[in-house]
């Protein structure tokens, strides 16, 4: 059975706040998603409201749980941050632990290290799928999903639209990482080149899949949201929130195009 609506969630660390915002902006104009897909923080968002948890639970996880604190720290492993340690505080948000206990469906993309190429979890358990696809090389460690290590969906699939063309009527994207501009001097260290080149693969690559979203949600505004350490999460969901606010109608008409499959097309 096709759904009607699809979204896709791209990633974007502390930016993937403002997905919350879309999504709230949509349920005010009366716009309830039928199918998610994500990536990273845009798969955690996905989850919660696949989940069925409300827009204050979902800020307030964003707001409480750190996970670069000192007790997260990575010792003796690939990485400054131990993915083994936050794991936990995903099993209070889904305490089934599964993507069949979801009330709706959902995709979440990761990278596989080993067999060297992108994989879409949908079904099986649910919290390590999720903490893999947030796995940022360097900074946290590879996450073992089914005995195989597995790292952050944006090195592969920042944008997952894939899964959603073939289910959903529509497919709205909302992508949480714009590039940001900026000027050559700033590209004065091997951080901030390396910075730049990641930023830039993941943009490029999700960019080439913008068209095949009937609405796309790109607040330039991100730009300037660092995608780790500290944000204003209140902050950050505004500016998701009036992003959504401004292209609500553009879902509603999207919708509104497509023949109701429940409905006989009429003749001539």
């Amino acid at each position: 059975m096709k759904h009607r609506l699809g979204i896709a969630l791209s990633g974007g660390g502390l930016r993937g706040i403002a997905h919350i915002g879309v999504l709230e902006a949509l349920r005010e104009a009366g716009v309830q998603a039928d199918c998610f897909a994500g990536t990273s923080a845009g798969a955690l968002v996905g989850a919660m409201a696949a989940a069925g948890h409300s827009t204050e639970t979902m800020l307030e996880f964003f707001e409480e749980r750190n996970p670069f604190r000192l007790s997260k720290l990575a010792l003796g492993r690939p990485g400054l941050f131990d993915t083994e340690k936050i794991v936990p505080d995903f099993v209070p948000l889904f305490p089934d632990d599964r993507f069949e206990a979801l009330d709706k469906p959902l995709f979440v993309a990761a990278t596989d290290l080993i067999r060297a190429r992108p994989e879409i979890f949908a079904s099986g358990p649910l919290v390590r799928p999720l903490v893999a696809s947030s796995s940022v090389p360097l900074i946290f460690t590879p996450t073992t999903v089914a005995g195989r290590p597995y790292a952050d969906g944006g090195l592969t699939n920042n944008f997952p639209v894939e899964p959603l063309e073939v289910l959903c009527d529509v497919v709205v994207g909302v992508y949480a990482s714009p590039l940001r501009d900026i000027e050559p001097e700033a590209l004065d260290s091997t951080l901030a080149v390396s910075h730049r080149a990641f930023d830039l693969g993941m943009f490029l690559s999700s960019r080439s899949k913008f068209h095949r979203c009937e609405v796309l949600v790109c607040p330039r505004e991100l730009a300037e949201v660092p995608t780790f350490g500290k944000a204003d999460v209140q902050r950050v969901f505004e500016i998701g929130l009036e992003a959504g606010r401004k292209q609500s109608g553009e879902v509603l008409q999207a919708l509104e195009r497509m023949t109701d499959p429940r409905e006989p097309a009429e003749d001539g």
